[in-house]
Formats: structure tokens, C-alpha cells, sequence
């Protein structure tokens, strides 16, 4: 049998795994759905519909003959699954996800605890908490860990430290993998996203899409100004800054709910829309704004609506709503000397041509679209399996050249005085929503 390592990326509504050969060949892209994901409640999911996904991704890679040689697990954050003790696997019900409330507008760290705090409200009495790739190992038989990336704070209460790419114990034999098996800590989806998508290089940027969105750039450490928050990218003497978005994808979903149309058609109908949908803009603030505004209170707007505008122009409108959010990002990084050459696009999202092609032309800088954007935090997951074997180096390498890195096509941008245009109405807009929080009724 060809030895595989697979890594799994367990999301919102689904988990996607890649099963990767060491010669850096893709065997297997596969998606499993959640059972019953439709009907929870918004940041809301249940732990064992995660499991049940895991297990039928496993069994798929045994089906096809392939040999699993370690299993790297990620996933969506902030999510936290209760426990009903220190340690173990059993869940005290079900978890709260990024889309909760609970912990909005605060850092990560901050973000876990008062998700468990709500969940042990909800229950009345005190938990423990954990990490959704965490948890997923302790169920295949790791012990109390919690994976990060380098340089993330570590979470009271969820396990003990290790960094990703880290062997963390052996597969017990559930969900049909073998026992034995190489268990690997992985990371949240965003930072896998990254690695795969090669953030490593300066002055190149990556936006993870999901249904949240965002946007880091690389920069070497020499040239981080001073008192910017950054983090640690997959190359020694590199490190990223940027910041998180509130809405991204989520916000096709919403318009494809509220207008009875499916996403496909959405898509469609706004590539007959030219850019500027029309006068419509649209604020993605339905959930509150992470960067640049931080501001959990804001709400979503929708401007410029007349008699003609219809479906069509919504949809054209909250594509580019997307990639102003991104632009208000790269702007401000921009004020402070990072520069952005090319943007990785990653997620579903990516998926669509139309919407990677606004995004370069609202930015104004080149797109790397992967093979399977919607994989690539998957793909990821599968590098630290590999890296944990020594098959590849490990996150903090000199360079990447040792990576099966994503490959990619590139999208060149089309500037548009109606995209200039647009996206200065959002940021006054924006600004004017804001400045209306705390003026009196």
C-alpha cells in the first residue's frame, strides 16, 4: 500500500480531509458533511456529528487501499467543546463555535473562556473546555493536549501546550484507524490556510475566506514596526500581521436564505453586474467588525437601493463588500510601511473566479487562486502529519522548499474608478456608523 499522511480540517458544516503522499502527490481530496448541521442553532454544533464526520473521512482513506501513516487534525476557532472532566473525551453537551456571541470583539484566549463560561452557565455547573482538534484527538486516544501555533497564548484549562507538527500519542483504534497510528496536532484553520497557501515570503498576503474572512501579510521581523501585533508564518525570520473580518462568506449565505435563491445562481446573476452593483453598497457588519474597527456593536447596512436594483445587484454588492473589508486592512497596514505584492486567495469563497477577480481589482494587487481553495487548511493539517515524521521540515524552517505547498493560478487585477469609488463610501459609511453608537437618541 502507498503510506499517506492525512490531515482533516473540521469546519462549520463540514470536515474536509487530504490524504498526502511523501512525494508530495494529493491521493485523495474528500468532504464529509455534518449529519444534522442544518438544523443547529447559529454558533451552536454537536461534537459528535464531528466525530461521526471524522470517522467516514477515515474510513474512506482505508477503502481506498491507501496507507494512513500519521493524522493531522485542525479546525475552526474559536470553538470550544465542554467536557465533562479534566482530560477526557465525554462532552457535556453541545459546543459553541466562532458564530457564537459569546467572547465576540475579545482576543483569542479571552474568546475560549467566555465561550466556556456560557457553556457552563448553561448547564449550571463548572467545565472543561477544550479545542475542536484537541478533542478530536482525545477521542482517537491522545491525552490532554491543547495544539497552537508558535507564540499563541496558551488557554487555561484546555490541556497541556504542544505546537503544531508535535506527535502526541497513538491511535487507540477508534473510528477504524489503526492503532498505532501517529496522532499530530494541528492548528486553527486559518494558520494551516497559511502554510499551505505559502505565506512565507514578504510582501505576500493570504485571505483564508470561510464564512469570516481576513487578511495577513508576511514581512520579515526586521521590518515589523514597532508595537504591530504579529505572528509567527511557517519560515524562521518571517512573521505576519493583518487582521480578522466578521463577514465573508457567511454574508452569500445570508443573501442566498433571504432571497430563496442558491448560491450558484447568486454567483451567476452578479457576474452580469459591473462593478459598482449599481450604487448598491453593502456593510458587513452583521455580526459586529473585528479589523480594522473592532467594533462588536456595529450591525449590517445596505445603501443605494432604488426600483432597479434587485437580487442580482445585492449579490454583486456583498462580493465587493468582501473585498472592501480586505482593502480597509491592507490600507491600514499600508499606513504603517507593510506593503502587499500578491493575495492568496483560500476557503470557499475562493471557489468562484468572479469573486477572487474582485478582490484583486478592490485591492489592486495580483490573486494566487489554489487547486482546491477549499482544502487548503486541510492541506495544511496534512504537512504538520508530515512534518511530525520528519517526511518534511517543520513550521520554523530556514525555508519552504521542502513543502508540497498548494499549487496555484494567478489572477491579474483590473482597477476600476468604480471599485475607488466604492470603497471609499464604505469607509465613510463605515466611519459614520460608528460615530452614530454613542451619539444620543
Amino acid at each position: 500500500m502507498s503510506p499517506v499522511v492525512v490531515g482533516v480540517d473540521l469546519g462549520t458544516g463540514g470536515a474536509r480531509a487530504v490524504a498526502l503522499a511523501r512525494d508530495g502527490e494529493v491521493k485523495l481530496w474528500m468532504y464529509e458533511a455534518f449529519e444534522g448541521a442544518g438544523d443547529w442553532l447559529p454558533g451552536r454544533a454537536d461534537p459528535a456529528a464531528w466525530l461521526d464526520g471524522l470517522g467516514r473521512l477515515l474510513a474512506r482513506v482505508d477503502d481506498s487501499g491507501l496507507e494512513i501513516a500519521a493524522v493531522g487534525v485542525g479546525g475552526q476557532s474559536p470553538t470550544t467543546v465542554p467536557l465533562e472532566g479534566a482530560g477526557g473525551s465525554a462532552t457535556a453537551g453541545m459546543a459553541a463555535t466562532c458564530r457564537h456571541p459569546a467572547g465576540n470583539g475579545l482576543g483569542r484566549t479571552e474568546h475560549h473562556l467566555a465561550q466556556l463560561d456560557f457553556l457552563s452557565d448553561e448547564v449550571g455547573r463548572p467545565l472543561e473546555g477544550a479545542q475542536i482538534w484537541d478533542w478530536a484527538l482525545r477521542c482517537l486516544g491522545a491525552g490532554d493536549i491543547q495544539g497552537l501555533w508558535p507564540g499563541e497564548e496558551t488557554i487555561p484549562g484546555y490541556g497541556e501546550r504542544v505546537e503544531v507538527g508535535t506527535v502526541i500519542g497513538q491511535c487507540d483504534g477508534s473510528l477504524g484507524l489503526a492503532a498505532g497510528t501517529p496522532l499530530v496536532s494541528a492548528s486553527n484553520d486559518a494558520y494551516m490556510s497559511f502554510w499551505a497557501g505559502g505565506l512565507c515570503t514578504p510582501r505576500r498576503g493570504h485571505d483564508p475566506g470561510g464564512r469570516t474572512g481576513g487578511l495577513g501579510v508576511a514581512l520579515n521581523v526586521a521590518d515589523l514596526p514597532d508595537q504591530m501585533m504579529a505572528f509567527f508564518s511557517p519560515v524562521a525570520g518571517v512573521k505576519v500581521v493583518g487582521g480578522a473580518t466578521n463577514g465573508h462568506g457567511q454574508l452569500l449565505e445570508w443573501w442566498s436564505d433571504v432571497s430563496g435563491r442558491p448560491l450558484s445562481e447568486l454567483l451567476s446573476m452578479a457576474e452580469g453586474v459591473v462593478p459598482g452593483a449599481g450604487g448598491v453598497l453593502v456593510l458587513p457588519y452583521h455580526d459586529g467588525e473585528r479589523s480594522p474597527r473592532w467594533e462588536p456593536r456595529l450591525r449590517g447596512e445596505m445603501h443605494g437601493l432604488t426600483f432597479a436594483a434587485g437580487p442580482a445587484e445585492i449579490a454583486r454588492a456583498v462580493l465587493e463588500a468582501a473585498g472592501y473589508g480586505l482593502r480597509h486592512i491592507h490600507e491600514e497596514l499600508q499606513e504603517s510601511g507593510v506593503e502587499m505584492d500578491v493575495m492568496c486567495c483560500a476557503g470557499s469563497p475562493a471557489l468562484s473566479a468572479l469573486w477572487c477577480s474582485i478582490k484583486a481589482s478592490v485591492l489592486e494587487v495580483a490573486v494566487d487562486v489554489p487547486e482546491r481553495p477549499e482544502q487548503l487548511s486541510a492541506h495544511g493539517c496534512a504537512l504538520c502529519a508530515g512534518a511530525a515524521l520528519q517526511w518534511w521540515d517543520g513550521v520554523g524552517a530556514e525555508a519552504m522548499d521542502s513543502w508540497p505547498l498548494a499549487r496555484m493560478t494567478r489572477i491579474e487585477p483590473v482597477p476600476d474608478d468604480a471599485y475607488r469609488a466604492g470603497y471609499e463610501r464604505f469607509v465613510s459609511l463605515g466611519d459614520a456608523a460608528v460615530a452614530r453608537l454613542d451619539s444620543p437618541v
